[in-house]
C-alpha cells in the first residue's frame, strides 16, 4: 500500500470546502454562544470551569493513547501552571508534563508554531521517560515508524510514516503552512478546515518517537483557538475519546489518499459535538449556581451535600440516576431519613423522580442533556 506522503501530490490536499461550510458557520456561531455564556459566570467560576474543561481534555487525550491519568492530580497541576489557587496534591511525571503542555497551549495559543514549540511540548509530555531516545527533538531512528496491532509474529500495519531522515524537511513544510494559513496570514483557512488538515498532516509525518497523537490534538486545539482569537475550551479530546474507534478508522482512511473530504467531514462533526458539550457544561454550571442560590436556607446539610455530589458528576450525572441507597452512602442517613430528604428535594423542585419505591431514581431538575453525545 502507498501512504499519502508517498503519493506524487503530497501534501497538496484536495477537498470541497462547501461540504463543511455549514459546520464552519455553526462553529463560529457556537463560539459566540460560549463567550456570551461565560459572561454569566463570576471570575472564580470561570477559573474553575477552565480548569475542569482543560483537565478533562488532558485526561481524555491520554486515554485515547491508552494512558490513564488521575483527574484530580491533573487539575491540581494545571491550576498551578495557570497561576490559579490549587491544593498541593502530588502529580506523577506524566500528569505534570501533560498539564504543563496544555497550559502552554492555553496561554500561548496566538504564538506562531515553531520547531522549538513542538520540542518543548514533547519534552513536557515525555517528562520522566527513560525509554525514549529522542526527547524534545524529532525522531532519528533508522527503523520504520509504524503504527501496528496484533501479535508480534503477525503484526497488522495500520500506517507507516516517512523515514526519520526526511522528518525535518517535512516538518519545515508543515510549520510554514500552519503559520501561513493563520487568520492574519496571507492564505487564511476557516477554523475547522485548518484544524482538521493540521491534525491529519502532523499525524501523517509522525515526527516524534512517542506522543504524536496528543501533540497532534494540541495543534488542532491551537488552530481552533487562533481562528477565534481566544482559547476555545472545546471538548475536542473528550469527544474524540467517545468515538475512539471511528477516530482511528478516519485517520487511517485519511492517510491513504490526499483527497480528504471524508476526513474533513468526520472531523467537522466531532468539533461541533465537542463545542456542544462545552456549551452544555457552561449552562450546567450557570443552572447549578441559580439552583443553589434559590435553595439557600431551605435545605439541610445532608441535602446540600448530596446535591453538590450530583453536580460534581457533571451533565452526564450518575449512571442510572441517584437512588436512595446512593443518597445514604453520600450522607450517612438512615433509609427513612434519606426517603424524607429526597421527597423534600423533589417538592422543592431540586430533583425529578422517575420510578417508584426501590426502583425510584432521581436526577437534577435542570437540563443536563449533553447535546454533543
Amino acid at each position: 500500500m502507498r501512504w499519502n506522503w508517498q503519493l506524487p501530490d503530497w501534501p497538496d490536499f484536495r477537498f470541497d470546502a462547501d461540504r463543511i461550510r455549514v459546520s464552519e458557520e455553526q462553529f463560529l456561531k457556537g463560539s459566540g454562544v460560549v463567550i456570551g455564556a461565560l459572561h454569566h459566570l463570576d471570575a472564580d467560576e470561570r477559573d474553575g470551569l477552565t480548569i475542569e474543561l482543560i483537565s478533562q481534555e488532558i485526561v481524555d487525550s491520554s486515554a485515547i493513547e491508552g494512558e490513564i491519568l488521575d483527574r484530580a492530580s491533573v487539575q491540581s497541576s494545571l491550576a498551578r501552571h495557570l497561576g490559579f489557587a490549587a491544593d498541593q496534591r502530588r502529580a506523577s511525571a506524566a500528569e505534570a508534563g501533560a498539564a504543563e503542555l496544555m497550559a502552554d497551549v492555553y496561554r500561548n495559543h496566538a504564538v506562531p508554531l515553531a520547531d522549538q514549540t513542538l520540542f518543548a511540548w514533547h519534552a513536557m509530555l515525555m517528562n520522566g521517560r527513560r525509554d525514549i531516545a529522542d526527547v524534545g527533538r524529532y525522531r532519528t531512528h533508522e527503523d520504520a515508524m509504524q503504527i501496528v496491532s496484533g501479535a508480534l509474529h503477525a503484526p497488522r500495519v495500520h500506517f507507516e510514516a516517512p523515514p526519520s531522515a526526511t522528518v525535518p524537511l517535512e516538518m519545515a513544510r508543515f510549520i510554514a503552512w500552519f503559520n501561513d494559513s493563520a487568520p492574519s496570514s496571507p492564505n487564511p483557512l476557516p477554523a475547522i478546515t485548518r484544524a482538521a488538515i493540521s491534525h491529519l498532516w502532523f499525524e501523517s509525518i509522525h515526527p516524534f518517537e512517542d506522543g504524536n497523537g496528543r501533540i497532534g490534538r494540541a495543534i488542532a486545539e491551537k488552530a481552533l483557538a487562533q481562528n477565534l482569537a481566544t482559547p476555545t475550551l472545546t471538548a475536542l479530546a473528550e469527544t474524540i475519546n467517545r468515538h475512539r474507534k471511528a477516530y482511528y478508522a478516519a485517520l487511517q482512511l485519511g492517510s491513504q489518499s490526499n483527497d480528504i473530504d471524508a476526513w474533513l467531514t468526520w472531523f467537522a462533526d466531532i468539533v461541533i459535538q465537542a463545542q456542544a458539550r462545552t456549551i452544555t457544561r457552561i449552562r450546567f454550571l450557570i443552572d447549578k449556581t441559580r439552583l443553589l442560590d434559590r435553595l439557600r436556607g431551605q435545605i439541610n446539610e445532608r441535602q446540600e451535600k448530596a446535591l453538590l455530589r450530583l453536580f460534581r458528576e457533571g451533565p452526564d450525572g450518575f449512571v442510572g440516576g441517584l437512588s436512595a441507597g446512593n443518597y445514604r452512602t453520600i450522607t450517612g442517613a438512615s433509609l427513612a431519613t434519606a426517603t424524607r430528604d429526597l421527597v423534600d428535594l423533589v417538592g422543592k423542585g431540586a430533583l425529578i423522580r422517575a420510578g417508584e419505591r426501590r426502583y425510584a431514581r432521581y436526577r437534577l431538575a435542570i437540563d443536563t442533556e449533553v447535546q454533543g453525545k
